[in-house]
């Protein structure tokens, strides 16, 4: 029988995704649980399998196209199955008796409307709600979603073109911004239509920036948040306005750290295993954390939970943004073994390949700016964690020992803390803690 795919609901706050990679093409058969397409969340690129046998009958969504949540993505169905029916209800056009696709081509529609006269409109509800609020006609709104359904997105793009000021239709707008024209350059008096974009783009922009070299060059650059972005910038807001929070600084010296690393790694060499400075950071925080419970905890609402384990979230710098997975149960873990599990976490997240489980769970975070110079920051909370520590750079320090002045290997660790739980006397016995155990190595086997 034949089945619509959807767009997969792959976490409460997921709204829509992207198709990275189509595993199978139409025509194909796919195995019940075979990888059928890989789906970009805001942070996670999610393989999806397929949940039932079948052949790829009908594909509705391209690679790189972003859909809604639980919008229609592929039909699969028997080889010989009609499924004009399903297609129907999928809102894409019927298939003929052959089952072959049939294309719409955009030169039969008119040169500047959005659909035929007369088209039935196919729209999201969200598309339409948004519509019925604006006052606009969503048959001048070219559809992007599958079957040039109408999606929120083609309404607020409609929008804001309608706001810029720029008198062009909205074939004329869309091609413009395929094409990357300016339609202020263009400067004709009145309505700009899709002739008169397609004219300019002919005749080349560089024409137009030799006349104006300077403005060219002064010119400003407007670019749209990606959905990472986006969410980071989200929860990012969420945890300064949500946690007062305090950041507190701590110096200590790295001479035993340093040893212990120097010792252990020609041992561990064989076995493939490296150990950094952040892998004992989170082996000590880990032990410490479960002498002081209620920094290793969550707050959600007026529900303080204490959790039993230490899952240390690692921030990991992204070129498109920022991404914390962590590395489960560092309690009870060897520091080989959050050695090996911290950079497959970090190899995943640099390849797209974390899982949700690496992005959900953790306990407390760190963070570290060392490498690049920096000796005291103020790291924000990943909520609903209480604390986040920031690691900063080793430098070389002049100090008083024993009454003499010595050089000595010095780091700043920078503890923010939430104070709704965690008060000023908690966070500076933390960190004492924290760092006797960093300067004692020998202490972990206590």
């Amino acid at each position: 029988m034949a089945k619509i795919i959807v767009m997969p609901k792959l976490g409460l706050t997921m709204k829509e995704g992207t198709i990275v990679k189509w595993n199978k093409n139409e025509g194909d058969f796919v195995n019940a649980g075979e990888v059928l397409l890989e789906v970009a969340t805001d942070k996670l690129t999610n393989e999806v399998e397929a949940a039932e046998s079948g052949v790829v009958r009908k594909i509705l969504a391209k690679e790189d196209e972003v859909v809604e949540c639980l919008m229609p993505i592929a039909i699969i169905a028997d080889k010989d199955e009609d499924i004009s029916a399903v297609l129907k209800e999928a809102g894409a056009a019927d298939e003929p008796a052959a089952a072959a696709v049939v294309e719409k081509k955009a030169e039969a529609a008119p040169a500047e409307a959005a659909r035929d006269k007369g088209e039935r409109v196919k729209a999201a509800p969200a598309a339409k709600k948004l519509a019925e609020e604006k006052g606009i006609d969503l048959s001048l709104v070219k559809g992007s979603g599958p079957g040039g359904r109408v999606v929120l997105k083609d309404v607020e793009d409609y929008i804001e073109n309608e706001k810029s000021g720029a008198k062009a239709s909205p074939m004329a707008a869309k091609i413009a911004q395929e094409l990357n024209v300016n339609i202020d350059e263009i400067g004709k008096e009145g309505r700009v239509m899709k002739a008169d974009v397609l004219a300019f783009a002919n005749k080349g922009k560089a024409e137009v920036a030799a006349a104006a070299p300077e403005a060219a060059a002064k010119a400003e650059e407007t670019i749209k948040l990606t959905p990472m972005r986006k969410t980071i910038a989200s929860r990012m807001g969420e945890s300064w306005t949500t946690s007062p929070r305090v950041t507190y600084n701590i110096p200590f010296d790295t001479t035993a750290m340093k040893d212990l690393r120097g010792k252990l790694n020609p041992a561990l060499k064989d076995k493939g295993v490296k150990i950094s400075f952040n892998h004992i950071i989170m082996k000590v925080c880990a032990k410490v954390l479960l002498e002081f419970p209620s920094i290793n905890g969550s707050l959600s609402g007026d529900i303080l939970t204490l959790h039993p384990h230490v899952n240390v979230g690692i921030a990991v710098g992204l070129d498109a943004g920022l991404l914390v997975p962590n590395v489960k149960d560092c309690d009870t873990k060897s520091l080989a073994e959050i050695a090996v599990d911290t950079e497959r976490c970090i190899e995943a997240a640099r390849t797209g390949k974390l899982t949700m489980d690496d992005m959900t769970g953790g306990t407390f975070t760190i963070t570290n700016l060392g490498a690049f110079g920096i000796r005291s920051f103020s790291p924000i909370i990943n909520q609903p964690e209480l604390a986040i520590l920031g690691v900063n750079a080793i430098v070389d320090t002049p100090v008083v020992a024993n009454g003499q002045i010595v050089v000595k290997p010095m780091m700043n660790l920078s503890l923010t803390a939430d104070h709704r739980i965690i008060d000023g006397l908690l966070a500076a016995k933390f960190l004492q803690r924290v760092t006797e155990c960093l300067e004692n190595p020998y202490m972990l086997l206590v």
